[in-house]
């Protein structure tokens, strides 16, 4: 706990402060930290006693010169958790020092459980982001889900809480301790997992309301995210990671304005997507026939979209598209003339709406 780096750091700190030369030592007397760098490394003999008994010492000159490596002053004990881990001591005459003596003391122990509490953090904000990614990658050839509950609930985490993986791409990986912190302060539930999968790609896996992703969405402007569907086990949690992916990557290029993506939109892409390229390149180009050809046909893509998402209603069909009703009607009957089917008959339009949707995703 006491590092030389971090003993260096506040006898520096101090003995600016205080005006007069701070050394620290560790249990065995060796100074570590000094506003004197040339005393670094030296034995400091009355340190040893000090420590030891946890009673301070005070030294004058006389004292001092039959003790090796001590100068006047007084040295007093670090104490952390009822455990003297060292000492500090300050150089000059005692009758002068002494009033700084319990003030150094103090703010040094302060400053050594600071330490203590951010490497605590640290370490466990650690072993969580291993848990997020360990829970991501999971593959039940080469772990346990219960090895993983298990570390969760080391953690104070329940893996049967139901929850929700939801995919944050930030795009630049700089962002990423800024957009954790961001995390941190909307996802404030206990049971609430975070951590990066990646230099841009950060995953909570959330217990909480869904629109927490949106106010997420709100304070993090650069964001999409994609959301999976709710699961109680290491394999479901795994399987909502990967369709809290798949939902980001399809959300960012067919979801428009919208940077919140459920899988739910996008289980016919998803579909569609792993039947290859080929195969899907032969459906569309059958289907389509000559419609994508037209100079129109990213409004006659959509009006297939709408139609087919509308229910095969006029009104909210052209609602949808902001046209009027005789556009529709149009647009319909241009596609009847170019394919040579009645796209008002239901299974050709499902047949034309996978095709358009086809075409959204390879376009």
């Amino acid at each position: 706990m006491l590092t030389p780096s971090l003993a260096q750091e506040i006898a520096s700190e101090t003995s600016e402060v205080c005006g007069f030369n701070v050394v620290i030592t560790g249990r065995d007397g060796v100074i570590i930290g000094s506003g004197d760098l040339r005393r670094i490394g030296q034995f400091h003999e009355a340190s040893v006693e000090v420590a030891h008994t946890q009673q301070p010492a005070a030294h004058d000159a006389a004292a001092a010169r039959k003790l090796s490596g001590v100068r006047p002053g007084i040295t007093l004990p670090l104490m952390l958790d009822d455990e003297a881990i060292g000492t500090v001591g300050i150089t000059g005459s005692p009758a002068v020092v002494r009033r700084f003596g319990m003030l150094v003391k103090n703010q040094t122990e302060i400053l050594l459980r600071e330490s203590r509490t951010l490497q605590s953090r640290i370490i466990r904000e650690n072993a969580v982001g291993d848990l997020v990614r360990d829970i991501a990658h999971y593959d039940p050839d080469v772990l346990e889900p219960e090895v993983l509950a298990g570390a969760a609930a080391d953690l104070g985490f329940d893996l049967t809480v139901p929850r929700v993986a939801a995919v944050l791409e930030i795009g630049d990986p700089s962002r990423q301790a800024a957009t954790l912190r961001v995390l941190r302060g909307i996802f404030r539930d206990a049971q609430d997992i975070m951590g990066a999968t990646g230099p841009s790609r950060l995953v909570v896996l959330h217990r909480g309301s869904p629109d927490l992703c949106h106010t997420a969405a709100e304070q993090l402007p650069d964001t999409r995210i994609g959301v999976g569907p709710r699961a109680t086990t290491v394999p479901q949690l795994c399987a909502s990671y990967a369709d809290a992916v798949t939902a980001a990557r399809l959300g960012g290029r067919l979801g428009g304005r919208d940077r919140v993506h459920h899988i739910a939109d996008f289980r016919l892409h998803e579909l569609l997507a792993a039947a290859g390229p080929r195969t899907r390149a032969r459906y569309h180009s059958e289907t389509l026939g000559g419609l994508r050809d037209q100079p129109d046909w990213p409004a006659l893509r959509a009006t297939i979209l709408a139609w087919c998402d509308s229910g095969f209603h006029l009104v909210n069909a052209a609602r949808a598209l902001h046209v009027h009703r005789n556009t529709l009607i149009y647009r319909l009957g241009k596609i009847e003339r170019i394919t040579g089917r009645n796209p008002r008959e239901h299974r050709f339009a499902v047949a034309l709406y996978v095709a358009a949707l086809i075409d959204e995703l390879d376009s």
